[in-house]
């Protein structure tokens, strides 16, 4: 290989990969953390998918859908695995996967119990690295379920900290590092070291297997091969891998090890008394190393489960390494280079990071490389073909199966790599998730950001009627609408960077997306108020009432957020057609329809239509959901939450540029001079011009927004230290709403920690805690007045004692409020962490990056999904705009006209 590097050599790699010269997406981090408790693995009747296939059944039970193990790789299609297993000496079972609780039996739902990181990762996946932190001790297995099963909602969750298990640091830091020579040979290296203060026993098995096709009636007979094969120089065991369509690749190891063999098959006698198909089963490694039956495994090196079984006794601050290589290349000497292999792509990952943002402070610079690592690591593997789990494989599944969960997705067929927002709480892709997470791709990846928008809109994943499928729990939830923002920031980002616009892709989308904008307007909006429903909308427990549940008869709720979410859609799609319309003419209809939408939705939020039925509150200054009586009347529900922040997302800038194609789309702007709209003020005035000639089009006029915003810069209702909460302060003492017609007596709480509730499963909180995807949004939102309205526009800061601020220094001070939850504050401690944490000061933990899943409305601590990089990786996006609050040039030179804002 070239030992040469340059800047550009990871970009050389990704262009490779678009262009289709060469392959480096075949191998990746698409493993997951837990296969075991999702839906695809549940065959039960009434859907228990936690309890019908658990963590105690997964290391003897054949998965049938997708696999999982701790910090592994494997190909695209998942034919073949990579993973780490371990054993201490005093664990009841060999440690192959993840161990967590399930949605039951947490005091707050599903949780991991473990301390994993992702402390690198690039794009194309040639530099991988991996750390797990791995307790000399037995793991307290039943001490977790019982502390958690006797502590209440109100009580925080037990973590593997808490039990004492981490004390005198006797634990083992294990790391993975993957290193790629090419699109198919991977270097591998393991490092474990001893942090505690006495010698102890360690065993790594790097295990090599297939994912079990083979057992499933439709693909009986597909099935590979592990075998042990010759011996190079330099190599002490060798494995030779033979699939039919993946072919073959040899795995090679240098350091000496046992080498084990079984097949990836289900022990049936140990689960269900039942005889075994074969001698040799997939526990087999467990039942070898921990109760030394080498009945177990197979004496004639094969199968289709491999593992090399090292046993250490490391002293206390030893380190050992197992150096293994994986490639299809048959060289002399495999590890000749392997040593170069590592620096180099150690180096051009340096240089990677260094050229996206290299002014960076050590801090942010740390933050930003551990959010693109973990949104690299959580691409994973996801095969879920909804017709044929209804139908069952080897015997009949269950009556209730028919009409059960997802059983109106039967198109539904994915076999693909998907960005997911965790690898072990959340192992499936979410719908409104991905499109943040393609926001943060597009800063390292934009083709492959592209890619993820398109696939939920191919036919197998959108379902005819337009619907965009939520998530595997129920893909028939209706989500806030973001894909279509999604597209838009992957095709803006493009052009930023490369200065070109593939109007193909984004013609493309939009096509498909018509589609789900249809199913928006005629499902949600049954009254033909534009006044949107749409369920809990994906923020779960904000309201005083489950969102998912009807009303009492004749009764509608109508949804602040869900109109908000519409309004944006609307002009989400009215960019994209005018975007389009620059080299097709043809477009220009939509826009206008698009818009002509937009206006009645905006119509409608002002009181304006027909119905006198409006979401904005004069007196409050705020927008509110609304309950509507069968009798055509209405009444407010008074409380302040993202709820009513979210129509502030329902902004754009349209510059001259997409004006030049659409005389008839300029005329309905000036139509509609003044933000007028059948006579009345109804949105910000889409004429008047800034000084480069651009328009806005936004739900919320000048008035409101400073109104708006003056409770979201209030430290006593929304602005946390660490950014803006999700429901206002004020409800710690505004708790009684009042009585709602058709829901009856209504309470709130603010709630700034975990939820106390058990709506939706009690694993996450939106009544007080910040969360990063809508802070962003609002960020964003904010930008794009600041943007059109320029310097020039200030207003008074509540948290500033009033003093006067322009949209831009109110858009860097919540940017910097967020990012500070991880940087360190003057006591020098991370506000994610509880102050006594070993991330705070212990040299080995300091370092280290949880990207929870959203945090404290007070204190800024981590909460929910402990390895949620997904839209907490937005915190990538948030520290390049610290360093870069200009507007791009592509917008920032076009000509100016000389127009003013008025």
């Amino acid at each position: 290989m070239n030992s040469e590097t340059s800047p550009g050599a990871e970009r050389d790699r990704l262009d490779k990969q678009r262009l289709g010269k060469e392959d480096w997406f075949l191998w990746g981090p698409y493993l997951a953390e837990r296969a075991w408790g999702t839906v695809r693995e549940d065959y039960s009747p009434g859907g228990a998918a936690w309890e019908d296939f658990d963590h105690e059944q997964a290391r003897s039970r054949a998965y049938r859908w997708s696999e999982d193990g701790l910090g592994g790789i494997c190909d695209c299609e998942q034919r073949l695995c990579f993973a780490l297993a371990l054993w201490n000496g005093r664990d009841p079972i060999l440690k192959e996967r993840a161990f967590g609780l399930t949605g039951t039996q947490g005091n707050h739902g599903e949780d991991v119990k473990e301390y994993y990181f992702y402390l690198d990762a690039t794009p194309s996946h040639s530099y991988l690295r991996y750390l797990y932190k791995y307790p000399q001790t037995a793991y307290p297995y039943a001490r977790l379920l019982e502390e958690n099963r006797r502590r209440g909602r109100h009580e925080p969750p037990f973590s593997l900290c808490d039990t004492g298990i981490f004390e005198d640091s006797r634990y083992f830091d294990v790391e993975v590092s993957y290193a790629k020579a090419g699109p198919a040979e991977i270097h591998i290296r393991i490092r474990a070291s001893n942090r505690g203060p006495a010698a102890s026993p360690l065993h790594l098995l790097p295990t090599l297997w297939f994912r079990n096709t083979w057992s499933w009636e439709e693909q009986s007979g597909v099935k590979g091969e592990l075998r042990q094969a010759a011996v190079p120089e330099g190599v002490a065991w060798a494995v030779e891998v033979v699939h039919p369509s993946l072919g073959s690749y040899y795995l090679y190891g240098r350091q000496a090890a046992e080498p084990l063999y079984t097949e990836n098959q289900s022990n049936s006698e140990r689960l269900w008394g039942r005889p075994n198909a074969t001698p040799f089963v997939k526990d087999a490694f467990h039942r070898r190393v921990i109760a030394d039956d080498r009945q177990a495994v197979n004496p004639d090196h094969r199968g289709t489960k491999f593992a090399a079984w090292h046993s250490r006794m490391l002293a206390a601050g030893e380190s050992t390494s197992i150096d293994l290589i994986l490639s299809t290349q048959t060289p002399a000497q495999p590890f000749a280079q392997s040593q170069e292999v590592f620096a180099l792509r150690s180096k051009e990952a340096d240089l990677f990071y260094r050229d996206l943002l290299n002014e960076a402070d050590e801090q942010d610079g740390r933050i930003l490389r551990q959010a693109c690592a973990g949104m690299i690591w959580t691409k994973q593997f996801y095969h879920y073909e909804v017709e044929r789990w209804i139908k069952g494989d080897q015997s009949p599944p269950p009556a209730e199966r028919q009409h059960g969960r997802n059983s109106g997705w039967l198109h539904f067929s994915a076999a693909h790599v998907l960005s997911m927002p965790d690898t072990w709480e959340y192992p499936w892709f979410a719908a409104w998730d991905m499109a943040f997470h393609c926001a943060v791709l597009a800063l390292i990846d934009v083709d492959f950001a592209k890619s993820q928008i398109e696939l939920l809109l191919k036919e197998y994943y959108l379902h005819p009627n337009g619907q965009i499928p939520a998530y595997e729990w129920g893909f028939g939830d209706a989500n806030p609408p973001v894909h279509a923002l999604g597209a838009l920031k992957v095709f803006r980002a493009e052009r930023v960077q490369r200065g070109i616009a593939d109007i193909d892709f984004l013609r493309r989308v939009f096509n498909k997306l018509l589609l789900n904008y249809s199913w928006w307007i005629n499902r949600k909006d049954a009254d033909g108020y534009n006044l949107f429903e749409g369920g809990f909308m994906g923020l779960d427990n904000i309201s005083v009432y489950d969102r998912s549940k009807p009303l009492t008869t004749g009764f509608r709720l109508k949804q602040a957020d869900s109109t908000g979410w519409m309004a944006m859609f609307s002009l989400n799609m009215t960019m994209m057609a005018l975007e389009l319309a620059t080299e097709d003419s043809s477009y220009e209809d939509i826009a206008i329809q698009t818009f002509e939408q937009f206006l009645a939705i905006a119509n409608t939020v002002r009181g304006r239509s027909e119905h006198g039925v409006t979401l904005w509150d004069p007196d409050d200054g705020f927008l509110k959901d609304l309950v509507l009586r069968p009798d055509g009347q209405y009444q407010r529900v008074n409380i302040y939450s993202f709820v009513g922040l979210i129509p502030l997302f329902a902004t754009e800038i349209v510059d001259r540029r997409l004006l030049a194609n659409v005389p008839r789309f300029a005329r309905v702007l000036k139509k509609h001079a003044g933000g007028l709209f059948r006579g009345n003020a109804i949105c910000a005035c889409p004429v008047h011009t800034n000084d480069r000639g651009e328009h806005i089009l936004s739900l919320v006029d000048e008035q409101m927004l400073v109104r708006i915003l003056t409770r979201v810069l209030n430290e006593k209702e929304f602005l946390s230290p660490y950014g803006v909460r999700s429901i206002s302060r004020i409800h710690a003492e505004l708790h009684a709403i009042g009585h709602l017609e058709g829901i009856g007596e209504a309470t709130i709480d603010y709630v700034p920690g975990e939820s106390t509730s058990g709506i939706f499963g009690g694993n996450s909180n939106w009544r007080g805690p910040i969360w990063m995807p809508t802070n962003y949004l609002l960020i964003q939102a904010i930008e794009k007045f600041h943007r059109f309205l320029g310097d020039g526009f200030q207003m008074a800061v509540p948290c500033k004692v009033n003093r006067e601020m322009n949209l831009k220094e109110i858009a860097t001070l919540l940017t910097g409020r967020l990012i500070a939850i991880y940087r360190r504050d003057a006591n020098g401690l991370i506000p994610a962490y509880p102050a006594e944490s070993p991330f705070q000061k212990d040299p080995h933990w300091k370092d280290l990056i949880l990207f929870h899943e959203y945090f404290h409305g007070d204190t800024g601590l981590g909460l929910g999904a402990a390895h949620q990089t997904g839209w907490t990786g937005l915190l990538a996006n948030l520290v390049l705009r610290r360093y870069r609050q200009n507007i791009p040039e592509y917008w920032r030179d076009q000509p100016k006209t000389g127009g003013q804002c008025k």
